[in-house]
């Protein structure tokens, strides 16, 4: 694996935008019509930015999304213009050096405010909602079922936005106010339609693709795919060779940092703490390892 020698970035500010917004993750610059979107080095768990970063974890985001993009634009059509700094506004040409390799020129799309996840396996919130409920969104599941079991089939398991920033899963009827039934339809025929693809492609690099969430927008009327797809910190890979249901799995994914930080004494309010040396090296291999699988590349 890589040294950790590249520069963490943690947060970008572009001349000449129209607008500037931040997310958990990225940067976001309004030009128009088009967005730029930078992928910084930040991670968050538990709803909570950590005050440190994962070295080129942006880098290797944002070409795990190029990947998937492209690979998928056959299937549903998708925001990304270009990846090529020479693309971007002249306005930020100066910043060429920091935008090279995390950030994607986009169309600017009205999005969904519906978090459209799809699972194939029992895990997460879904695993929970099963021991409680026996369902998930109102899908009603076999009886039995163990933490990490593949379910009979894929399901649509839509989501939404609490104040506090926390997703929380909806019922398709609870979907259906808030996009209307058409949209509604579309989504989760897309989103099974995305998930399917990547499942099979996913397994042939040795990979189970446990669940995926899709951020989807609208242009000219037109279904989208936006913000990220198929990354780790949008889905949960595990190993196919190390499957073993009854218990959570290995994930290729922040699962690992999730994991450090449920074992402080830290009440997951900000700020959050900040990552040691050892869990930030981790991290980035784990992602880097995710990278080169999918990809065939390092970073």
């Amino acid at each position: 694996m890589a040294e950790l020698v590249e520069k963490t970035i943690l947060a970008t500010h572009l001349p000449g935008a129209d607008s500037r917004r931040s997310g958990k993750v990225r940067d976001i610059y309004e030009f128009g019509q088009n967005l730029l979107i930078v992928a910084t080095d930040r991670i968050s768990s538990f709803d909570v930015v950590m005050p440190n970063g994962i070295p080129g974890k942006g880098k290797i985001l944002t070409a795990i999304s190029e990947f998937w993009f492209e690979k998928t634009e056959h299937l549903v059509a998708n925001h990304l213009l270009s990846t090529d700094v020479a693309d971007f506004p002249e306005a930020v040409a100066e910043h060429a050096d920091i935008l090279r390799g995390r950030t994607m020129w986009v169309r600017k799309a009205k999005i969904v405010p519906v978090e459209c996840v799809v699972r194939g396996y029992l895990a997460g919130s879904a695993w929970h909602s099963y021991q409680e409920t026996g369902e998930i969104c109102g899908h009603k599941l076999p009886e039995g079922l163990q933490e990490a079991d593949k379910l009979p089939e894929p399901i649509f398991t839509p989501a939404t936005k609490a104040p506090s920033g926390h997703d929380i899963n909806i019922t398709w009827e609870e979907t259906t106010k808030i996009t209307g039934q058409r949209l509604a339809e579309d989504l989760s025929n897309e989103a099974l339609k995305l998930y399917q693809f990547g499942a099979e492609y996913a397994a042939r690099c040795g990979f189970i693709l446990a669940d995926a969430k899709f951020e989807f927008g609208l242009i000219n009327g037109e279904v989208i795919v936006a913000d990220e797809i198929f990354t780790p910190d949008a889905s949960r890979y595990w190993d196919i060779e190390k499957w073993e249901p009854g218990h959570p799995q290995q994930s290729f994914d922040k699962q690992y940092v999730r994991d450090y930080l449920g074992s402080l004494d830290w009440d997951k309010e900000p700020p959050g703490p900040e990552l040691p040396p050892e869990v930030v090296g981790r991290t980035r291999e784990i992602y880097q390892e995710t990278m080169q699988r999918l990809l065939g590349q390092s970073s």
